[in-house]
């Protein structure tokens, strides 16, 4: 009996993991989330340098879909020529320790992987 209730708090887990995915997968989304958690604001342009390889027409799309899932917001700034910042939304702020631990994560393997102690 306590393995059937523990087998369906892992399947709500994995289920809760899936869900996560489907809002964070893809190429880009994570690079673009981190862009704009580091420097807090990010011009359109801003996030197209520090994404490598991302075409503006990609970008533009992943920024629609983090946007509708609230994740960004999207701010369009009365200059000329017209300026558009991006910025986590509270709900996206959630995402940083997320963003920081894979950071740490992604330093710690670099380290293992190809021994770089410079970083």
């Amino acid at each position: 009996m306590a393995d059937n209730v523990c087998q369906k708090e892992h399947k709500k887990e994995i289920m809760a993991v899936h869900d996560a995915m489907d809002v964070l997968s893809g190429k880009w989304k994570i690079s673009i989330i981190s862009s704009i958690c580091y420097y807090n604001k990010r011009r359109f342009s801003d996030i197209l340098n520090d994404v490598n390889g991302i075409s503006n027409k990609m970008l533009s799309k992943e920024l629609k879909d983090l946007e509708i899932n609230q994740l960004i917001k999207r701010t369009v700034l009365d200059t000329q020529p017209i300026t558009v910042q991006y910025q986590l939304t509270e709900y996206g702020m959630t995402l940083k320790t997320i963003i920081n631990d894979l950071t740490d994560w992604g330093i710690r393997h670099r380290k293992v992987i190809i021994g770089d102690k410079k970083i």
